[in-house]
């Protein structure tokens, strides 16, 4: 049987999916299985390790369940997953406690964070970064089972990421792909592998060296399923894994932004704009460009970490109109959402919010909070879900400007992925803030589709990352800037946007002296 078909495993926040796709980027067939996680308290959000890994054994299930014929065409699987979630096993490589999330907000209290020497604080403190390393200690995971887990500490023999746990258990070798190392880890994002072993990252993470997969290139093989993993998932024996990455990494390489003058937005929970370039620059001062999906490439990003996570909150606080006409009426509530407010008009007449539900490390710092200024009597929640739309659009601007003059590139188009570019309406309007043409992708599943775009490379199917994107990715829909909407923008933006947080920054900082009371 012909062999020409991919699988790509993505386990994202919200569901597992396996997938199908060609040489052409056509995604043949999908199963998925939604993820359920703990929360134990306000701040702390868990999972069971095998919870994930269940839930690859069920979307399998699905997609063969429709396909079945097809698992003999397969040719190689390749994974990407969410970032930033650490799981830590023992020697047996069992879990020695729950994987830790990557929204989880557990940190470390100032006077439990591992001591830095005397030389690194004084570096630190002469180049104005002590804030921004005490944020990294405070949020790093290992540090935190390290003070406040001892016993499960103590029996820690293997750590990694979620993207290296699943690896283990889909080829039983630990290793992971360099592209998917975004966390708190010693890892040294210019030269793209572990930290020399005299950085301080080794002192603000307390963990050794040896319990840290094996990194390998993206494309490059990351080893063959196991007998077991075969087995469960329906597969094959011995069919390839090959390295791919995060994915954000993979949702930029998936919607063909390979070069610097497209930029990716990606309208997800997190929503972040990403700039690929053959070179590591610091988007923010001493923060990092992130390892592209494509090998020796670097994706600069500047995320909003609450991004379309707003969405969902404003479907579940004042959207039940639109949840019922979509039970009653088939769809989902955002296609409802759309038309209610597409007879608002651009600015949502006055309605501004600042989409900062969540601090920061520069800006926003640590002390911010959401805003939404500019209410008269006339307002609807109409006028609040365009607020949201536009705010997040505003905030990705903002970092889109700043990712262009730390890189001395400029943009000409946007391609856009994640769940808000099914919106005609938030694409019309990100074509509009922006100033540019919005493209839309034709395939939705673009992390899965980067992830389907290495493995194509890794078997040759393709000769190198560009000629991959040329056969697989393509544009669906183009929106253009309206130049009304686009003047209304720009001065909402220039007078109202861009100075709204160092006006309010004061107040946000009362607020945290308050509450800390």
């Amino acid at each position: 049987m012909n062999k020409d078909l991919l699988l790509t495993i993505d386990v994202g926040t919200q569901s597992a999916r396996a997938m199908l796709f060609d040489a052409h980027g056509r995604l043949l067939g999908k199963g998925s299985q939604a993820l359920h996680y703990q929360r134990p308290s306000s701040e702390r959000v868990e999972a069971d390790p095998e919870m994930f890994w269940q839930a690859i054994v069920h979307s399998c299930q699905r997609l063969w369940a429709q396909h079945g014929d097809c698992r003999e065409r397969v040719a190689a699987v390749s994974l990407t997953t969410q970032r930033a979630t650490v799981i830590a096993l023992d020697e047996n490589y069992q879990p020695v406690y729950p994987a830790i999330l990557w929204m989880d907000k557990r940190r470390l209290p100032k006077s439990a964070l591992p001591r830095l020497s005397l030389w690194w604080e004084a570096a630190f403190r002469l180049a104005g970064v002590t804030d921004t390393i005490r944020g990294f200690q405070a949020e790093c995971e290992i540090a935190w089972l390290q003070a406040q887990e001892p016993e499960a500490f103590r029996r820690i023999r293997h750590y990694g990421l979620l993207s290296s746990y699943l690896s283990f258990r889909l080829t039983g070798a630990w290793q992971d792909s360099l592209a998917a190392q975004v966390g708190y880890l010693p890892f040294d994002f210019k030269q793209q592998h572990w930290a020399n072993e005299r950085s301080w990252q080794w002192q603000a993470c307390p963990l050794a060296s040896e319990w840290l997969p094996t990194l390998v290139k993206p494309g490059e093989l990351q080893g063959s399923l196991s007998n077991r993993a075969s087995e469960e998932l329906g597969l094959p024996i011995g069919l390839p894994l090959a390295a791919s990455g995060a994915d954000k990494a993979c949702e930029v390489l998936g919607s063909g932004c390979l070069t610097p003058e497209r930029a990716c937005l990606s309208y997800g929970t997190t929503a972040t704009v990403n700039l690929s370039l053959p070179r590591h620059i610091h988007p923010l001062p001493f923060l990092p460009s992130y390892p592209a999906a494509a090998r020796d490439y670097f994706n600069a990003e500047y995320q909003i970490y609450r991004g379309y996570w707003l969405v969902s909150w404003f479907k579940h606080e004042f959207g039940h109109p639109e949840q019922q006409r979509a039970i009653e009426q088939g769809g989902v509530p955002e296609q409802f959402f759309d038309a209610l407010i597409e007879q608002i008009p651009p600015g949502a007449e006055g309605l501004i919010l600042q989409p900062y539900w969540s601090p920061g490390v520069r800006e926003p710092g640590p002390e911010a909070r959401g805003a939404v200024i500019g209410w008269a009597d006339h307002h609807t929640r109409a006028h609040l879900y365009r607020a949201i739309l536009e705010g997040i659009a505003y905030g990705l601007r903002q970092g889109l400007d700043t990712l262009q003059k730390r890189a001395h590139e400029k943009v000409i188009a946007l391609r856009i992925s994640g769940g808000g570019s099914q919106s005609d309406v938030a694409m019309q309007l990100t074509a509009d803030i922006f100033n540019r043409p919005a493209e839309r992708l034709r395939e939705y599943e673009t992390s899965g589709l980067g992830a389907a775009i290495n493995a194509a490379v890794h078997l040759g199917w393709q000769r190198d990352y560009p000629a991959a994107i040329a056969a697989m990715c393509h544009v669906g829909q183009v929106f253009e800037p309206r130049p009304s909407a686009v003047e209304r923008y720009e001065q909402l933006y220039r007078r109202v946007y861009l100075p709204l947080y160092k006006q309010l920054k004061p107040l946000y900082q009362s607020l945290a002296e308050i509450a800390d009371r």
